[in-house]
């Protein structure tokens, strides 16, 4: 029989709280009754749209083990014996989640940047599953809630911990990397994301640069070489507990170095140098950013003392997660066509990186590479340039058609030729019929926009016409 995830006297030292008495034990955490597992401890959050004191009663018959619950709240629940009752429920997560990391002997990595936080994280995962125990977020739990959360379902028996962090705002990533207290903290790159909230891209690379704050003395900070903003983060690792810099990239004089990447419709290949020696490998998933992401993967690896070749393996077996590039055969009429989903979320460098690799697919002759768009929210002032900067982008990958919703892709569809712009429209839900109405067999569609676009309908609307077939590999001609 397993051993439980946190017996009665970890939660009541760890929260604080005043524990009912049909509270034993728990085998996991959560927040969202409609994925909580019977033995969870259910923590009642108070969140912008709901207040998890609202679900309390459901998570209790799905089974949760306890529930943690604000004191103001706790006469609601008097007729239930598996409550833990607390001042501040996000606290005592907190409270938890720092419980967890202090009694863990896992070698821990923390990853942050402007783009491919996740899909790093996902890179991470698999390489360090083969090598151990690991524990990992699920999603992109990467802010203040998420980030305790994670830490509080992290086994004690875990090997190896990894750990997306992420911010809107400077300051947001001191206190979740001084929970997470990583022995490799990476930053995969800084570019013009949230620039609403930041004067320019250099505070951007402070606010990134805050992960090596919490970093273990004597840990490992792992930098983008080919940054602008390089020597600004350089700076940021050197006044924390760090003892050693690993830099990763193109540049010549990158310790883990990519001489030479390979996008084909499919995969990638990439030849490296691994401080000087040479290591060939393929990446299960198309993507000049996926690569070279892939080298901070290395490098974090080459940190935690693991082996470096057998993680470099398992990138063959990379696929994309849902919504950060994931492709589905579509079944139309007269063949099929790609549906390449991106519409997770949006930024200038991640809509570029997605229009390269749209470029990339072969299609059949007849067939169109076909964009949809949305907007790019939180870019500031800065907003209306950097949409109509894609024009270059859609020109040198060879777009064919682009369905843009928005008003910010007003000013990119105003940059592209007439032939190429097939509809605009001020939201996604408008373009679903228009989109579903042309696609045709040969056709590559991508979709992507930042989530608040809810570019996932049109994903959503194609698959439900034409069928979500098997994970594609690409067209070709």
């Amino acid at each position: 029989m397993n051993a439980p995830l946190w017996t009665r006297t970890e939660i009541e030292t760890a929260t604080g709280g005043q524990v009912g008495r049909g509270v034993t034990q728990a085998s996991g955490a959560s927040i969202d009754t409609r994925t909580l597992a019977s033995g969870d401890l259910y923590f009642a959050i108070k969140g912008d749209v709901h207040d998890g004191h609202a679900f309390v009663s459901a998570a209790l018959e799905k089974g949760a083990a306890a529930c943690v619950i604000a004191d103001d709240q706790a006469a609601a629940f008097a007729d239930s014996d598996r409550l833990v009752v607390v001042p501040d429920v996000l606290e005592a997560m907190r409270g938890l989640g720092i419980a967890a990391r202090a009694r863990s002997a896992a070698r821990i990595v923390a990853i942050t940047g402007s783009v491919g936080k996740t899909g790093t994280k996902e890179a991470m995962r698999l390489a360090l599953s083969r090598q151990g125990k690991t524990h990992a977020s699920v999603a992109s739990y990467n802010n203040h809630w998420g980030v305790p959360l994670t830490l509080s379902r992290m086994p004690q028996e875990a090997v190896f911990g990894i750990f997306e962090i992420g911010m809107n705002h400077a300051h947001e990533i001191l206190p979740l990397t001084a929970m997470v207290r990583p022995h490799v903290a990476v930053i995969t790159t800084v570019a013009p994301v949230h620039l609403e909230f930041f004067p320019s891209l250099w505070g951007i690379a402070d606010a990134k640069g805050e992960i090596f704050a919490g970093i273990e003395p004597g840990g490992t900070a792992v930098i983008n070489r080919d940054l602008p903003s390089f020597e600004r983060l350089c700076a940021h690792a050197f006044a924390s507990a760090a003892g050693r810099v690993i830099t990763f990239g193109e540049h010549e004089r990158a310790d883990i170095r990519a001489e030479r990447v390979l996008v084909r419709p499919d995969d990638s290949l990439v030849e490296a140098r691994i401080f000087g020696r040479p290591l060939v490998y393929r990446i299960g998933t198309a993507g000049r950013h996926i690569a070279l992401n892939s080298l901070s993967v290395l490098a974090a690896i080459h940190a935690l003392g693991a082996d470096v070749d057998r993680a470099a393996e398992s990138f063959a077996d990379l696929k994309p997660p849902v919504g950060r590039g994931e492709r589905t055969i579509l079944s139309t009429a007269s063949g099929d066509a790609l549906l390449i989903d991106e519409s997770y979320n949006a930024n200038p460098a991640s809509m570029t990186a997605a229009l390269s690799n749209l470029g990339a697919v072969d299609v059949v002759p007849g067939g169109r590479r076909i964009a949809v768009l949305g907007d790019m929210r939180e870019l500031g002032p800065d907003g209306p340039a950097l949409h109509r900067a894609l024009a270059s982008a859609i020109a040198e990958n060879h777009i064919d058609l682009v369905f843009a919703a928005g008003a910010l892709m007003e000013n990119l569809v105003g940059s592209l030729p007439r032939s190429t712009v097939a509809h605009h429209a001020g939201s996604s839900a408008a373009l679903v019929e228009p989109v579903t109405a042309m696609l045709q067999a040969g056709d590559a569609v991508m979709v992507k926009g930042s989530l608040s676009m809810q570019m996932a309908l049109v994903v959503k609307a194609l698959k439900d016409k034409y069928g979500a077939g098997p994970s594609a590999t690409a067209l070709k001609g």
